[in-house]
């Protein structure tokens, strides 16, 4: 007697694509901060004097190229208070915008510590900001109606057109930024369209290499995506699903988790009768505040089964018990169990450069010649891709600079590529290592894949560059306990597809 349907079997095995990590460019800096640079004795303002030093040739060279046949002939003035009233010139320093709803340390220290402090604000914009320009002579006021659509934060190097008026001010007329990275990636140009969102070569063979991309597990939140997290992982694992969906689930060659993969820790109130604790702890019949541990088992038994069938990227986030200033450093392996055990299994820093190459891109990581690897993968149909990846911080922190509408998170994530620099509002508002010589948070290189995790909603936009051709496809990535999205980038022609995992009772919008 026949009982159901029998279970379909495979014509041939199911095998995962796979692909190796190549070295790092040396161009990509390093996020590690090492005994070299560990020092916290300098002063902050070395990092603005590094970005200026940087960047400031580069954006002088793109703004004589794009004002050389502006009629009037502006000339270049190097110093900010070198301008001369009613005549025509351009400037280039870092723009400082004066807020007043922004933070004040100084506020800060002068207030009353008997009064709680003023929740975080949403939105540091208001009516009453202003625009300012400064090097190392000092800093000048912008003004003009040109100024009302730049989108600036905080720490962007800029190059502006114009001449000071009667007041003292600088009327803006026009202003450019460094420009895109150089980028090692070579595109055909007739895939270069007006479209930004849409690809000429958007085939999918069969057989092309995938990542998935998730933030935001929040594992150990009051109100947890379990249920979501298990399908995630049995997606991942390919044990979700028919053939079909095994069979899409062995394209995917590796998982990068863009932060918030904890939630905050929250303490638990036990019977002091309870545990045995030191007489002092339980005097006057207090009781004893503890942690609970199941947030980091759950994760780690989670990433163990995944790791079991494919590479994972970790990145610590906001919620992750990391130090909070940027550059994030690596989570302690030891905090993921078994699943530290693979080596494959990789912690990173937020943010962080990946080089992903197919699995022809054998490469030894005693040679550190990336060239090599890239020449060996020249056969593939895919080649080597350049990630650059953060857990959300510097976006979050630049949207709270601008009104939206009109501006959106997107159109942000897409303007620090333009402006070669991922976190200009550090170190104002966002808290980050005190830098002497150097500035990581300058882009160097372009990426082929830049990813910002734990975003309110997916969105995605390929970023062009018409006169050198160079392109980045920017991914937002959603918070996965909100959502129950996940983004799978395809790392030939950098398709981007979402994949959601919605039960009944979550209250996430997803947009794909």
């Amino acid at each position: 007697m026949q009982f159901g349907t029998p279970l379909p079997v495979p014509t041939s095995p199911v095998t995962r694509i796979p692909t190796t990590i190549v070295p790092p460019n040396p161009k990509s800096p390093s996020f590690v901060i090492n005994a070299a640079n560990k020092s916290y004795k300098h002063q902050y303002a070395n990092i603005y004097f590094v970005r200026l030093r940087i960047l400031r040739g580069l954006v002088e060279e793109r703004a004589k190229r794009r004002w050389k046949e502006i009629a009037g002939d502006p000339v270049f003035v190097p110093r900010v208070l070198e301008v001369e009233k009613r005549k025509l010139c351009f400037i280039i320093g870092t723009v400082f915008m004066d807020m007043p709803m922004k933070p004040n340390v100084l506020d800060d220290i002068a207030r009353d510590h008997s009064i709680p402090a003023p929740a975080p604000r949403p939105k540091y914009y208001s009516d009453e900001d202003a625009v300012m320009l400064e090097d190392e002579s000092g800093r000048i006021r912008l003004v003009g109606e040109r100024l009302r659509t730049a989108g600036l934060v905080t720490g962007v190097i800029m190059g502006a057109l114009g001449m000071e008026t009667q007041s003292g001010d600088f009327e803006v007329v026009d202003y450019c930024f460094a420009g895109m990275a150089p980028q090692d990636s070579v595109w055909p140009k007739t895939t270069v369209t007006e479209d930004m969102d849409v690809d000429v070569d958007s085939s999918s063979p069969s057989r092309d290499e995938w990542i998935a991309l998730v933030s935001g597990l929040q594992v150990g939140d009051p109100s947890p995506a379990d249920a979501q997290i298990e399908l995630l992982t049995e997606f991942l694992t390919g044990e979700l699903g028919g053939e079909d969906d095994q069979t899409k689930s062995s394209r995917i060659s590796r998982v990068i988790i863009a932060g918030n993969s904890l939630a905050p820790a929250v303490s638990v109130a036990v019977n002091p009768e309870e545990v045995q604790t030191d007489k002092k702890l339980r005097r006057y019949g207090q009781e004893t505040t503890t942690f609970t541990t199941h947030p980091t088992e759950n994760l780690s038994g989670n990433l163990l089964d995944i790791a079991r069938s494919m590479p994972i990227h970790i990145l610590p986030g906001a919620s992750d018990p990391a130090w909070t200033i940027l550059p994030q450093q690596p989570l302690p392996r030891a905090m993921f169990g078994g699943a530290s055990a693979f080596s494959t299994f990789t912690s990173e820093t937020n943010p962080t450069y990946i080089q992903i190459g197919p699995s022809s891109a054998v490469s030894s990581p005693s040679s550190g010649n990336a060239s090599s690897s890239k020449t060996s993968a020249s056969t593939s149909t895919t080649p080597t891709r350049t990630l650059l990846v953060n857990s959300g911080q510097p976006l979050d922190d630049m949207f709270k600079y601008l009104a939206s509408p009109p501006h959106d998170r997107l159109s942000l994530a897409e303007s620090t590529l333009h402006w070669r620099h991922m976190a200009p509002t550090a170190p104002d508002t966002l808290w980050c290592h005190p830098y002497f010589t150097t500035d990581p948070f300058v882009i160097s290189q372009t990426p082929d894949l830049y990813i910002i995790g734990n975003q309110p909603r997916f969105a995605t936009r390929m970023v062009t560059e018409k006169e050198s051709g160079k392109r980045c496809r920017v991914v937002l990535v959603p918070g996965f306990r909100e959502t129950g999205t996940i983004a799978l980038v395809n790392l030939r022609n950098l398709e981007v597809k979402t994949v959601c995992f919605k039960l009944e009772g979550m209250t996430g919008e997803v947009e794909a």
